[in-house]
């Protein structure tokens, strides 16, 4: 697959206007999508049956299920971001000490920040809130911090590693929302230019040091404080009170399905040996193999917003 990125910003009338090129000979929707197999009618029935039966379903989703959406991944193969590029995530040890770090973070994330924003929920997300709806799920736990879930009226869930739409201050525990930051940047930075190369996860882009440093990033309005992301950065860990929670969810489930997640992470993975210690069957839908398929009753490698919307939550 090819694929080519152009990202620009310029000024124009005091406002901020992008223009994402994209081209691929996939298309757009399939851009980040792993090759995968044809939907196996049977893998589909034993899924079916799979959800029939559960009464108190447990689902933990990853990036997988944002594909779709057209946010890239991290692993996939051919198309995630470690085999487009060799870039790496930011660490969050490196944000917390550095000032010089995070104003090369804010400024690409800046400019990504429409682009990513702007991503709607996909089948596969629009069908696990159907479920909730419906009663079939009894609690839906992400790693993505796309917020797409909640765009798609998911309430019943655990933003795992937390979401991109809320700004944390590192002093005081501030909440302020992201689009709000978004006005201060534009304010701060009213002449200021940039043309992306690439894009990752989670909004954040590829700028030269000659961009990054006439970027001028805001501090904490309240206490003066550096700003960070409400997520969880590579490095960094969860809430033990947020891990505890879900633990108590896994422990109430009866079973658990993994949707678009390799579970590398630690993070994700724990969850499931609690899951396969408390004997719940484990059903994972991935492209490619994962941490946890010796620890699954079934395996299934086709895209999510493909097969998820075509199981019966009744």
């Amino acid at each position: 697959m090819r694929m080519s990125f152009g990202l620009t910003f310029r000024t124009a009338k005091g406002r901020w206007m992008a223009n994402l090129n994209r081209q691929s000979s996939g298309g757009s929707i399939g851009l980040f999508v792993p090759p995968s197999p044809p939907l196996d009618p049977e893998k589909v029935k034993e899924l079916q049956r799979f959800i029939t039966l559960s009464r108190r379903l447990l689902v933990m989703t990853g990036a997988g299920v944002s594909t779709e959406s057209g946010i890239p991944d991290y692993r996939s193969e051919k198309v995630g971001l470690y085999a487009r590029t060799n870039r790496k995530p930011i660490q969050h040890g490196d944000f917390v000490r550095s000032a010089p770090v995070r104003q090369r973070y804010w400024a690409r994330n800046f400019v990504g920040w429409p682009w990513f924003s702007s991503h709607q929920p996909n089948p596969a997300h629009w069908a696990l809130s159907n479920w909730e709806r419906l009663g079939k799920l009894y609690w839906l736990v992400t790693q993505n911090v796309d917020a797409l879930h909640t765009k798609a009226g998911s309430r019943r869930l655990t933003e795992l590693h937390g979401c991109m739409h809320r700004v944390l201050c590192l002093d005081c525990g501030e909440q302020t929302p992201r689009t709000a930051l978004q006005e201060r940047f534009e304010v701060l930075n009213p002449t200021w230019s940039a043309e992306a190369h690439g894009l990752a996860p989670d909004g954040d882009v590829f700028l030269t040091d000659e961009q990054v440093q006439s970027f001028q990033v805001p501090c904490c309005s309240r206490c003066g404080g550096p700003l960070k992301p409400d997520v969880v950065f590579f490095g960094g860990t969860v809430n033990p009170d947020k891990v505890d929670f879900v633990h108590k969810r896994v422990k109430e489930a009866d079973s658990l399905l993994v949707v678009g997640s390799s579970l590398q992470v630690y993070s994700g993975y724990r969850f499931i040996l609690t899951a396969w210690e408390n004997k719940l069957p484990i059903a994972i839908l991935n492209i490619g193999p994962t941490r946890s398929d010796d620890l699954a009753c079934l395996k299934l490698d086709s895209p999510c917003g493909e097969l998820l919307p075509l199981i019966d939550p009744h």
